[in-house]
């Protein structure tokens, strides 16, 4: 990844077919001319009162914190938080997926090679717990004590690129796996049917153009030959 951030079509369109890369625009403005004005930042969906059901309140600021930096808001779509992709994150890892339940864990464990991911007796939920733990310990030591959440926008995205590139030198942890592992329930909860949590109004689905549930058109076929089709976007909850 260079310095530059990348454009967050870009990254949004690429994420949502196997893109890994930060999308965060930070923009510093000119002292000596005048800036056009940026354009209104999309509408946040309707949000829900509704706890967190794992995280806790330090690990549900790290994760609001990382997942508004990813996914910044902007004319696109709101912020990742606002999208509900920390509510589908938090819900993911208190599922039985977040308790290992189909994981195996009794050992030997073994360092393997990147390619050969994950590799630790933790739990997903042990690991991120583990894993927050650790990026807001870097970011006290490197940022005059301040965990990830209180940083400034900018010293956010460094962080996290700093993750990504394998500079940030966590204790006793790998820093690059971990946002390897950030980033995907980022992206899935961005892409995901919104029954899950994330995806709330079917933002990034309306965002790709993207239908969601139904998967058969054959009654299109005729009535929309050389047209353009646009539907809707579904999700499961739209049939249940």
């Amino acid at each position: 990844m260079t310095d530059d951030a990348l454009p967050r079509r870009k990254f949004l369109l690429g994420a949502g077919l196997a893109g890994t890369a930060i999308a965060a625009g930070l923009s510093e403005q000119a002292e000596a001319q005048p800036q056009p004005p940026a354009p209104a930042a999309a509408a946040p969906p309707a949000t829900d009162t509704e706890p967190f059901v794992t995280l806790t309140s330090a690990e549900a600021a790290f994760i609001v914190a990382a997942v508004d930096t990813l996914i910044p808001a902007d004319e696109l779509s709101p912020s990742g938080s606002d999208c509900g992709v920390a509510t589908f994150i938090d819900r993911q890892l208190g599922s039985a997926w977040g308790g290992g339940a189909k994981m195996y864990r009794s050992g030997p464990f073994q360092k393997g090679k990147p390619e050969q991911g994950y590799q630790l007796a933790l739990t997903p939920r042990e690991y991120f717990a583990a894993g927050i733990v650790a990026a807001n310990a870097w970011s006290r030591k490197n940022f005059g004590g301040k965990d990830f959440d209180r940083l400034a926008p900018h010293d956010r995205v460094g962080t996290l690129k700093a993750m990504e590139d394998g500079k940030a030198q966590f204790e006793n942890f790998d820093a690059r796996a971990f946002f390897v592992q950030l980033h995907g329930l980022t992206m899935a909860g961005f892409f995901a049917d919104p029954i899950y949590g994330g995806n709330r109004d079917k933002v990034a689905w309306k965002m790709l153009g993207f239908p969601g549930l139904p998967a058969t058109y054959a009654d299109k076929i005729d009535a929309y030959r050389d047209k353009h089709y646009v539907a809707e976007p579904q999700s499961i909850a739209d049939f249940s």
